[in-house]
């Protein structure tokens, strides 16, 4: 691991941002820095393995926790809300850990050409040591991003070597399933994938059943059981997170988050904020810049 540490460790602190995700050249890939412990981080995450090879997180998915450290690997393997922390990094040995989103066509290509591998648990969220197999695949796709002219010939393959160890390894019975073009997984995320680009306006849930290829009874159940939500709920969280995200990075005020999201009410927008972040709109801001000025 002592490779793939020092290959994200360049990658990362090469990067203009210097802290927090930062993307690559290659999409779907992204390294990780944190010089601090977080605070509280609510998303709705996408399926992914990240690999951690510094430092600690701990992600929390409704009731169930999961503390993870150098050597693990976190799979997320459908679009489900999580809240995470970094509980362990400091400048002299900051958080450090690569991400992939995981791609169902490739999941289905490459299930398709193996054998023997097992469709297991549905278990959104879990926690394994990395296989040194993935480690491995890995870092020969860091060292790709070193040399830019072999990208475009080398790219697709060596993603799709990725995909290949994670499928063969611990976590392929978990993944597997992402890769079924006809299941239930794949139908749900069309529908996911709707609400990620429209949740700013309504969107009535026939729209969202035919978009998934369901009746709007077994669209209800298949929702929920894949991502925890109700399609109502799943909106929220996103206008919610994107709300934050205006009034961190981009300075808007509370009214004028709520506007850019689809809210028509600011009251109703800043209950249903404090209910999801703990604190109003502006206790919220105002804590989340102080933690990173300290941070800095």
């Amino acid at each position: 691991m002592n490779a793939l540490l020092e290959a994200v460790r360049r990658h990362a602190l090469a990067a203009d941002t210097g802290q927090g995700p930062a993307p690559t050249a290659i999409p779907g890939l992204q390294t990780v820095c944190a010089t601090a412990p977080s605070g509280l981080l609510h998303a709705i995450s996408r399926p992914l393995v990240c690999l951690v090879v510094q430092g600690a997180k701990h992600v929390t998915m409704g009731t169930q926790g999961f503390a993870f450290a150098a050597g693990d690997s976190l799979l997320i393997s459908a679009d489900v809300p999580i809240v995470s922390q970094i509980t362990k990094a400091s400048p002299a040995a900051p958080y450090l850990s690569l991400v992939l989103e995981l791609d169902p066509a490739v999941i289905e290509e490459v299930s398709a050409q193996m054998r023997g591998v097992p469709v297991g648990e549905s278990a959104a969220v879990r926690v394994d040591p990395t296989d040194q197999e993935v480690a491995e695949a890995a870092l020969r796709l860091l060292r790709l991003l070193d040399r830019p002219a072999s990208l475009p010939v080398l790219q697709a393959q060596m993603v799709r070597e990725m995909h290949y160890w994670l499928l063969a390894g611990r976590h392929g019975s978990a993944i597997r399933r992402l890769g079924w073009p006809d299941g239930h997984a794949r139908k749900v995320a069309k529908a996911v994938n709707l609400l990620r680009t429209e949740f700013a306006r309504p969107v009535p849930v026939e729209r969202l059943a035919a978009e998934a290829g369901m009746s709007l009874s077994s669209f209800h159940h298949h929702f929920r059981a894949a991502t925890s939500l109700s399609p109502l709920q799943f909106q929220k969280h996103l206008r919610l997170i994107e709300a934050r995200r205006l009034m961190v990075s981009e300075g808007a005020s509370a009214a004028q988050a709520a506007f850019a999201v689809g809210y028509e009410s600011v009251p109703q927008f800043t209950r249903e904020y404090g209910r999801m972040f703990g604190l109003s709109p502006m206790r919220d801001i105002k804590a989340l810049r102080a933690s990173a000025e300290a941070a800095a």
